[in-house]
């Protein structure tokens, strides 16, 4: 369970210091979804910056230009890879011959070692699951819609993903994970978080006004790209791999392939924030016993 968040300003309209003020307010309230560590990235001037920690959201302090358009962020909940190194923490960084890309997830993916071994991907100390994203862009030696379709439907698990490149490009690959995105079009502004009643806490946080906003509709197996300017382009892509896991009577063990004591763990943190979704550590317990996922309960507490 993590969360992503940013925000567009196509018509510069908001300061730096304002700007890092929503962003103190969308990483605040996206601590519900995750607390082991938080990141941004936005491009400063041709640079692309990362910035990320094993923090909670309201502890990530930075300053952001004026000029700076577009920023995306994530908090997270680990699952695999130890938060405390900042190299499994998001967002990550790739490259391909046309620049650097950041890129960021919400949502597990089980199939990263088997991809890496067939398709002879280069070995990395980053542990985390999400990485092999980064890879497979690589591979195909592209940032764009076909690369990331392709991305998309190699990928096995519940995923969305935000990914930031150098030329100010973000885009949204949605698959089972939730997103949800406003567009005040007077303003030449977006705002997006992992979910709705996160994003309306920053806004009351930050005492943005949803008058005039618009919701901008993703929908699983759908590729967005947000330029500079707003301007929308959509791809999609296959998104059975969203879904193959509950296909399967072995999916428990292919959904989660590390040690049961990383799956315990997974099942601690579903615990620990039970009651702020309606349930209690007993339900989960009991849905364990039943035979559900962690992912699978994870779920049913994004729809509570």
């Amino acid at each position: 369970m993590c969360c992503l968040f940013g925000l567009i300003d196509t018509q510069q309209r908001y300061s730096g210091a304002e700007k890092a003020r929503m962003l103190h307010a969308l990483a605040t309230a996206a601590e519900a979804r995750g607390t082991d560590a938080s990141g941004i990235a936005f491009n400063a001037g041709t640079h692309l910056v990362i910035r990320k920690a094993p923090i909670p959201g309201h502890r990530l302090k930075t300053r952001v230009r004026d000029d700076t358009a577009v920023i995306m962020g994530h908090t997270r909940m680990t699952t695999q890879g130890d938060a405390k190194y900042t190299r499994n923490d998001h967002p990550f960084r790739g490259s391909t011959p046309a620049g650097g890309f950041a890129l960021a997830h919400n949502g597990v993916l089980y199939n990263d070692r088997q991809l890496r071994e067939a398709l002879h991907l280069p070995d990395t100390n980053i542990e985390t699951d999400s990485y092999i994203a980064v890879q497979l862009i690589e591979r195909k030696k592209a940032l764009d819609l076909s690369t990331l379709k392709y991305m998309a439907e190699q990928v096995e698990g519940s995923f969305s993903f935000t990914v930031l490149d150098g030329e100010n490009n973000l885009y949204i690959v949605k698959g089972d994970s939730p997103l949800h995105m406003l567009r005040w079009s007077s303003l030449g502004v977006y705002i997006y978080a992992s979910t709705e009643d996160i994003l309306r806490a920053a806004l009351r946080m930050a005492s943005f006004s949803l008058r005039g906003a618009a919701k901008i509709n993703v929908a699983s197996g759908e590729i967005l790209r947000i330029d500079l300017h707003g301007c929308l382009a959509r791809g999609e892509f296959d998104d059975v791999g969203t879904y193959r896991r509950y296909c399967s009577p072995y999916s428990f063990d292919l959904w989660w392939p590390t040690s049961k004591t990383s799956r315990a763990s997974h099942v601690d943190e579903l615990k620990s924030v039970a009651y702020a979704y309606g349930y209690t550590p007993e339900m989960i317990d009991r849905l364990i016993a039943l035979g559900h996922t962690p992912e699978e309960i994870e779920e049913n507490l994004y729809e509570i």
